[in-house]
């Protein structure tokens, strides 16, 4: 078989292998022989270049890390949905519906609705131009949302390319969501870092979604549902129902929530959200509810919408499961950050499916205006059923002697006085050398999404802790085998403690990836710094805003809320870190130790005034010698703002082949179009050799 031949058959079985196991959850094959039909097409692609294409399974996870997101326009509105929180709501829907196709008339006896499983998870639009994928977007504002693309290609059950031949453009929307196991795997990581927990798999879901290295969001586990077909040329026949359309995405191969159910009237709808209040909790992802639509189209049609909502829909939600439980103690936990946060101690409750023996009580604040106490009967239900949390207290049940709790004046840990800032509610722990503070910060640096160093887990951390073996990250890097060799830790087996040494081999594996983590790029060492405030996405941006750690340190403040992305809060926080004399010192121990302190050139955006400063640009359409993000890199590079919608403030709309709606907007508002011939040309003009300052330069012929 010729390379062209193979290629294609190796893409159609990985396309099917990746249906069965991803969106049908019926693998046909083991994951090791997926992995070699994966291996195969790669070394065929790698041996034939010329034959690559964007559809290829090999190409989900590519690109450079992105500098930022577009905002691109939705073919139609993404608008929100009216709640129903009862039988009687659900119902007054149904009357609303009614009434409404009757237009004057007596209402129809019963109205056939689809009703479907809502998922926890984030609002997506997929197109796919000729059944190949080519772009993702968020729902945003609803009517214009991130081009999140690059993010959206790592999703396995989401087809590059689907099963059967359409023609033109389609978009499609669904629900990007996290199942079950891999949140848990991915609150667990971020709480042996002291990172605060994500609270349900929406935000966790919209976090890895939004994060601006594809890498990073291929590892976290999204998944995603389908269920809505939006045609976007005219000569497409639309389906005349809604099971009609989720019965078409199907066979297109993409992912369809399988206990989606035709009901035939009011009396099927109530039967179907009565039946999954209970049944939702043998999911592999959560639910909070229940989607249901008209299935007519027509009916929609006639039904319309409101500015926020269609009158043909409603999601019904279902209630939070609460049960009562006695509050052994109210106990506090330190943070890497020094943040003291109160938790409450339970006597294990089964509630939301699982046993909970400790809740948040998220601040003092909340405690005081709760009333809530130690020894009182309380409350708890699982915040978006996933965060175990104390509503409240059951007064009747309080003891005579009861009396208010109050927030410690020390830390539990290391004994230091703690306070709270003005217009803040958390309470700090300002001792930098507290060993809880110590722990958890080691512990984030260590973590996946800091410096990913693997082994170094939370019982090793507290050994190398007591052993006084580091007392910074920056120790970790003089670190040897024979020094981890000769650690012990203890454990209990039936009664007896049983002591352990953590070994040569373990401990050559750790010193390995320590020292490989001195590699990582740069931003990954100002997030594992630990600054507060500072995640992910905030230590790419000034990674690649600002180039080096030299850089970053000598910035203002005001060159750091100047920053793209960066606002006020970020910033201060940042400066506040930076000004301080330890932490300039742990730095430069880190970069006397080989960890990397900078970004390559090619990657860097400019961070302070530049020829462009001021100037704020829209990109629309397609350019031929280069990408949009190679174009917004080019203009963020010389100091302009890259906006995704057009407005009389926007300096200049850079037109490209098959441009849409953003070039009429211009053209309304009279603001001046630039051809990409003319948008080189200003590059040219801006840039090293031919630069011009910001009081010569001028912008080139426009359309």
């Amino acid at each position: 078989m010729d390379p062209a031949s193979r290629i294609a058959e190796l893409r159609r079985q990985i396309r099917h292998h990746e249906e069965r196991y991803y969106v049908a959850n019926q693998p046909e094959i083991s994951d090791a022989e997926f992995d070699e039909l994966l291996r195969e097409l790669q070394q065929l692609e790698a041996d034939h270049p010329d034959l690559v294409s964007a559809d290829s399974p090999t190409q989900r996870v590519s690109g450079r890390v992105a500098e930022g997101f577009q905002t691109v326009a939705h073919a139609e509105p993404m608008l929100s949905l009216d709640n129903a929180y009862d039988e009687d709501e659900l119902r007054a829907f149904d009357d609303r519906v009614r009434r409404g196709l009757s237009e004057g008339a007596s209402a129809p006896g019963s109205v056939d609705y689809v009703a479907e499983l809502k998922i926890d998870g984030v609002s997506i639009a997929l197109t796919y131009v000729d059944g190949v994928f080519v772009r993702g977007a968020t729902r945003g504002n609803g009517t214009e949302g991130e081009d999140v693309t690059i993010n959206v290609r790592t999703i396995r059950s989401i087809p590059l390319q689907l099963n059967e031949p359409v023609a033109g453009p389609i978009e499609v929307r669904g629900e990007v969501y996290l199942p079950r196991a891999a949140f848990e795997k991915m609150n667990e990581e971020r709480a042996s870092a002291g990172d605060v927990l994500f609270a349900n798999p929406r935000n966790a879901a919209a976090g890895a979604l939004r994060n601006l290295d594809p890498a990073l969001v291929s590892k976290r586990g999204l998944r995603a549902f389908t269920y809505q077909l939006v045609v976007l040329k005219p000569r497409q026949t639309h389906l005349a129902s809604h099971a009609l359309t989720l019965e078409q995405l199907g066979r297109w191969g993409l992912p369809v929530e399988s206990h989606w159910r035709r009901c035939a009237g009011i009396e099927a709808l109530v039967e179907f959200c009565s039946e999954w209040a209970d049944k939702r909790r043998g999911l592999g992802f959560d639910t909070d509810g229940v989607v249901i639509k008209v299935d007519t189209i027509e009916q929609r049609r006639r039904l319309g919408t409101t500015s926020k909502f269609p009158r043909w829909a409603v999601a019904f939600k279902f209630p939070a499961e609460q049960k009562n439980t006695l509050l052994k103690q109210i106990a506090v936990n330190v943070g890497r950050t020094g943040a003291v946060t109160p938790f409450a101690v339970l006597e294990p409750v089964f509630v939301g499916g699982t046993t909970v023996s400790m809740a948040t009580l998220h601040n003092a604040d909340d405690i005081a205006r709760k009333d809530i106490r130690e020894r009182d009967w309380v409350i708890v239900e699982k915040a978006g059923d996933v965060i175990p949390r104390v509503v409240g207290p059951v007064l009747a049940r309080r003891p005579e002697d009861s009396v208010p709790w109050v927030m410690p004046t020390t830390c539990p840990v290391c004994g230091s006085q703690i306070h709270r800032e003005e217009e803040e509610a958390v309470w700090r722990c300002e001792n930098v050398s507290c060993p809880a503070r110590l722990q958890r910060g080691l512990e984030h640096f260590a973590s996946r999404g800091a410096m990913n160093i693997e082994g170094l887990g939370e019982s090793l951390v507290a050994q190398l802790i007591a052993g006084g073996l580091v007392h910074d990250c920056a120790d970790l890097y003089h670190l040897t085998v024979e020094q981890l060799g000769t650690l012990t830790s203890t454990s209990e087996r039936e009664g007896k403690a049983i002591e352990r040494r953590f070994g040569e081999k373990n401990a050559a594996k750790v010193v390995e990836q320590i020292a490989r983590s001195r590699n990582n790029d740069f931003w990954r060492v100002i997030y594992a710094l630990g600054i507060r405030h500072i995640g992910e996405r905030g230590a790419q941006v000034l990674a690649r805003a600002f180039g080096s750690m030299d850089a970053l340190e000598a910035a203002s403040l005001e060159a750091l809320q100047s920053t793209n992305e960066i606002g006020p809060v970020l910033a201060e926080s940042a400066r506040s870190w930076l000004d301080e004399p330890r932490n300039r010192e742990l730095v430069s121990r880190l970069r006397a130790a080989g960890v990397r302190m900078e970004v390559p050139e090619s990657e860097r955006v400019s961070a302070g005034p530049g020829p462009l400063t001021g100037r704020t640009y829209v990109i629309t359409g397609t350019l031929a010698s280069m990408t949009r993000e190679e174009a917004t890199a080019a203009l963020e590079h010389l100091g302009a703002k890259v906006s995704g919608s057009v407005s009389k403030k926007t300096t200049a709309v850079i037109v490209g082949e098959e441009a849409g709606s953003k070039a009429d907007k211009a053209r309304t508002l009279g603001v001046t179009m630039l051809d990409e011939a003319a948008f080189k040309a200003l590059i040219a003009q801006n840039t090293e050799g031919g630069r011009l300052s910001s009081a010569q330069s001028h912008e080139p012929k426009s359309l």
